[in-house]
C-alpha cells in the first residue's frame, strides 16, 4: 500500500505526483486532473492507498482511498 500526492511547486507549470517518502516526483503532469489519475493508477498498481491533491499554496485540497485500501471515513466520502 503506498500513498501519493499531487502538488505544484512554485514557480513551475506542471503537477508533479510523489510517492509519499520519495525524494523524487514519480511522474509529471500538465494540469491537475491527469496528475490526479496518474497517481491513483500509481496507487492501484501498489496495492491502494491514499492520493492527496494539494493546492498550489501546499494544503491539502482532498484526499481520495484508492482500493483495495480501507476508508476510513467510508460514509462522508461522496465525492468519489
Amino acid at each position: 500500500m503506498s500513498n501519493y500526492h499531487v502538488t505544484k511547486p512554485k514557480n513551475s507549470e506542471e503537477w508533479r505526483v510523489k510517492k509519499e517518502g520519495a525524494d523524487r516526483a514519480s511522474a509529471v503532469a500538465p494540469t491537475q486532473k491527469l496528475a490526479e489519475q496518474l497517481a491513483k493508477g500509481f496507487a492501484a498498481n501498489a496495492g491502494g492507498g491514499e492520493v492527496r491533491i494539494h493546492k498550489p499554496n501546499g494544503k491539502i485540497r482532498d484526499s481520495d482511498t484508492v482500493a483495495p485500501a480501507n476508508d476510513p471515513y467510508p460514509p462522508r466520502d461522496k465525492k468519489h
